[in-house]
């Protein structure tokens, strides 16, 4: 019987291997001189309960967030209309801080705010 469930368990460990390259055929890119690199443009905005902010875990103030994004996005030629900001707040924070760190991320180009949330333990 644990023979029986060892090769089960080792058949879908390996088949569940080969699937990752079914999505993706094995191909030689082309190189290029001039090809843009692609920046990864998810950053989270925390808050902690003394109200200081965090860009990315880097200790930033407030009127900073925006020059900060922008800086960790690399530079001003990147579009971040295309950039996700989750909002990580404490729940403790005033309202008020929280749309200050959005409206400074809207101000240079943001404009999807997920919001982080723990999972209800109350059920």
């Amino acid at each position: 019987m644990i023979d029986t469930m060892f090769f089960l368990l080792v058949f879908f460990m390996l088949s569940s291997l080969s699937l990752t390259n079914l999505l993706a055929m094995p191909v030689n890119l082309p190189q290029a001189t001039n090809s843009m690199k692609q920046n990864n443009l998810d950053f989270t905005i925390s808050i902690d309960k003394a109200q200081r902010v965090f860009v990315n875990k880097q200790p930033v103030s407030l009127e900073q967030v925006g020059d900060t994004l922008v800086t960790m996005a690399g530079g001003p030629t990147v579009d971040l209309g295309k950039a996700s900001v989750v909002i990580n707040a404490d729940e403790t924070v005033p309202y008020g801080i929280v749309i200050h760190c959005i409206d400074e991320a809207r101000g240079v180009g943001v404009t999807h705010f997920p919001l982080a949330t723990a999972p209800d333990t109350k059920s």
